[in-house]
């Protein structure tokens, strides 16, 4: 065990401080939980500023847009940080200022105070790359995947919480979820603050940050110049543009091709997230056993074409059984795609650079969200609901041989 907060030492002999570890999984519990319980009312909070239904869809998109131009911004800069000053500090100011921005996007009362909250939660939503050096920091370079794993299954159990306690407290208000997402944010503020261990040791931390570093642009392309991670981001990249227009689009897809409320929008969330949950918890442990990390990403990837395939059949034939099948495989391949990739990802730097390569990685992925969403937003207004799910299909199937080829981390 650490023999204090700080202690870090990168050994196969090295356990994993409980403490920290649980603030890490409570973290991103409590993350799922704070960002998916507001999934099901956005469409709704937007409704009363909006005339025209294709508009709504388009400021629906635009609003997952800004998020991810901030956290564009933020992520290299709060990556920077945290490999000078640590992860502490810095996870900490995060999780206060997204509270702050789910209160005000829950006050609401115009349009710009909607995407003022979503501009706020964006700056700090870049913790999460934060997030993942801090997991890199406490755990044992071979068994990274495995926790990776764990964070996305412990995502999935406040997935599976977080919408259909929304759709439920929607009942009350649509502003209500918005409000208890603050809430338990700042309780895991509290807890950080009182029980978080550091974990990135003196010793490890970068001396000095230039202001080229903190420059998104510039610091991309320096993460994207390594030759063992480029091939690896980019792939994911084209994967991401999809997922993130899919994210931005279902509540309105579902309202607009199903007629759904926000109850079942919840509970359908609720579904994906508790299929995640049994991903994690008993397929992945045995797909790390006989499968490299990047033959697990592969078969992700193609379990979401076969699962966008599905989404675009139920839009077409206007059945919601093949939307809730399509989901279903769609975040199998979710699930099993990320912690292959962050631990593909984490284990192609050393310690003093895990805070800059997850930045780089979490602002290529806001870069990809911020695309994604805008065209998804067009295309499901100008070329039919199925649109998006189609694109999806193509930019997958064109990511798989740019990964296979290009990457070489087999751990």
């Amino acid at each position: 065990m650490f023999k204090s907060p700080s202690h870090h030492v990168q050994n196969k002999e090295q356990t994993v401080d409980k403490k920290a570890l649980l603030f890490g999984l409570m973290s991103v519990f409590l993350c799922g939980i704070g960002f998916s319980i507001i999934a099901p009312v956005v469409p709704f909070l937007v409704q009363p500023y909006i005339s025209n239904p294709d508009d709504q869809a388009i400021v629906v998109t635009l609003l997952t847009s800004v998020y991810a131009v901030c956290v564009f911004f933020a992520s290299p800069i709060l990556g920077a940080l945290s490999d000078k000053y640590g992860r502490r500090p810095l996870l900490l100011g995060c999780l206060f200022g997204s509270a702050i921005g789910y209160f005000v996007f829950g006050v609401g009362g115009a349009l710009w105070v909607l995407f003022a909250g979503r501009i706020i939660e964006g700056i700090t939503g870049g913790s999460i790359s934060t997030i993942f050096a801090y997991f890199a920091d406490i755990v044992p370079r071979e068994q990274r995947t495995k926790y990776f794993g764990w964070m996305s299954a412990v995502v999935g159990v406040g997935t599976v919480i977080g919408p259909t306690l929304g759709g439920l407290l929607a009942k009350f208000g649509y502003s209500v979820p918005m409000y208890f997402g603050a809430a338990i944010t700042l309780l895991n503020v509290g807890y950080g603050f009182f029980f978080m261990p550091e974990s990135l040791d003196t010793t490890n931390r970068q001396r000095e940050i230039t202001l080229v570093r903190l420059n998104p642009f510039t610091e991309l392309a320096r993460v994207l110049s390594m030759k063992n991670v480029k091939t690896l981001l980019v792939s994911a990249f084209i994967l991401w543009i999809p997922n993130g227009s899919l994210q931005a689009v279902f509540s309105q897809f579902t309202m607009d091709a199903f007629n759904w409320q926000p109850a079942l929008i919840g509970l359908m969330f609720s579904i994906i997230g508790f299929q995640d949950i049994i991903s994690q918890g008993f397929i992945m442990p045995k797909l790390l056993i006989k499968r490299s990390d990047k033959e697990i990403a592969i078969l992700g990837m193609a379990s979401e074409i076969i699962g966008y395939s599905l989404i675009a059949a139920s839009a077409l034939f206007s059945f919601y059984p093949l939307f809730i099948a399509g989901m279903f495989i769609f975040g199998f391949g979710d699930s099993i795609f990320g912690p292959s990739f962050n631990g593909m990802l984490s284990k192609s730097v050393d310690s003093s650079e895990q805070g800059r390569i997850q930045g780089g990685s979490q602002s290529i992925q806001a870069l990809a969200r911020m695309i994604g969403p805008v065209i998804g937003g067009q295309i499901y207004v100008s070329l039919g609901h199925a649109a998006p799910a189609f694109m999806g299909m193509i930019l997958i199937a064109a990511a798989i041989p740019v990964l296979y080829k290009g990457t070489h981390v087999n751990a």
